[in-house]
């Protein structure tokens, strides 16, 4: 199933030459032309005149100042994070909140840090003082990041959110404060695909979990010998969407009553299993798998304590992201009355 197609789009600027490369520092240099849409950041600047809580300020030194608070620029290639890329979280340098996620993060060689989205409602976009581009700025503080520019082509969302390192921090996956949750529902191309559309979803990372052999490969996992589940794992603000949302979204993108397989690919690796974090999730999956059974259906998905999640190779991290297409394996079918709504 999985074949040599993942290289299209797997590197999202591999194809634009010196030339280009030039034209996109020039654009993301101070006094650039932006080639956003006048009405958007009219519209976007009468939001900024919202009310808007007072949240916590960081201390920042005078050069942290002088680009968050004076809205100036770093250097270009000077940042510590524009040839960064390490799956995490981006949060605001002046006051914490966070901003983006590191699959929305690309390779555009203009200088600045590049993100193709950002997470929903914490950047906030404005006309800039000097009447052309489009500013964006954090949605909580009001703390300068960059500007945004359109109709580059450089990955599929057409959008890049140029963004100075200085007014970025950085959180690994592994210590971010949100709450993880483990599914195992086929080919996990297919089940990122619909987690990423939901609310509340913050970040998520496919690979293998519940097998016997340490670091596994997707060579050896197809083999069906190291008892790995194909799996993605959740990160998720719960304040947004809840365990048993994710849950139900889960049994709605799958047919969970298939044993090992799902649709084409057959075998172990294709399971459907939740692997609970905590007792917690345990009732709470046990609870919407038996309200399944009770409407009759043959529920064949396991609920099994969550092992070591080993993250799968880059290039099947946010397949469908990057090569345009669409899922086969995975249609989300309305099973619960009350399901996440997408984004």
């Amino acid at each position: 199933m999985k074949t040599a197609e993942w290289m299209v789009g797997s590197t999202k600027a591999c194809l634009f030459s010196g030339i280009i490369a030039l034209s996109l520092v020039l654009a993301c240099a101070p006094g650039a032309q932006a080639n956003q849409p006048a009405e958007s950041g009219e519209e976007n600047a009468s939001q900024a005149e919202t009310p808007r809580k007072t949240v916590m300020k960081k201390k920042l030194t005078r050069e942290e100042r002088r680009v968050i608070v004076g809205k100036g620029t770093e250097r270009p290639f000077s940042g510590k994070y524009t040839k960064f890329f390490q799956p995490g979280f981006y949060s605001c340098k002046q006051c914490g909140a966070m901003l983006y996620e590191s699959s929305s993060k690309f390779k555009s060689n203009c200088g600045w840090p590049s993100f193709d989205d950002e997470i929903p409602g914490k950047v906030r976009r404005q006309r800039d003082a000097d009447g052309r581009r489009i500013e964006i700025v954090c949605a909580a503080c009001d703390g300068h990041l960059g500007h945004v520019f359109t109709g580059e082509r450089l990955t599929q969302k057409n959008t890049r959110h140029c963004v100075n390192s200085i007014s970025l921090e950085f959180t690994p996956l592994a210590e971010a404060s949100v709450e993880q949750a483990i599914f195992a529902a086929g080919c996990f191309w297919g089940v990122e695909y619909h987690f990423k559309q939901q609310p509340g979803v913050l970040a998520t990372l496919v690979g293998y979990v519940g097998g016997r052999q340490n670091n596994p490969t997707y060579k050896q996992v197809c083999t069906g010998k190291t008892g790995h589940a194909e799996a993605i794992q959740v990160y998720y603000d719960p304040n947004v969407v809840s365990f048993e949302q994710l849950t139900k979204l889960f049994y709605e993108i799958h047919d969970f009553t298939q044993l090992n397989r799902q649709g084409p690919d057959i075998g172990t690796q294709y399971r459907s299993a939740i692997f609970y974090k905590n007792d917690a999730q345990k009732e709470v999956a046990q609870s919407i798998t038996a309200q399944l059974k009770k409407k009759g259906h043959r529920v064949k998905t396991q609920i099994v304590p969550a092992a070591r999640f080993w993250p799968g190779e880059l290039y099947h991290q946010d397949y469908y992201q990057k090569t345009g297409k669409q899922p086969y394996c995975h249609i989300r079918r309305p099973i619960f009355k009350e399901t996440v709504a997408s984004k």
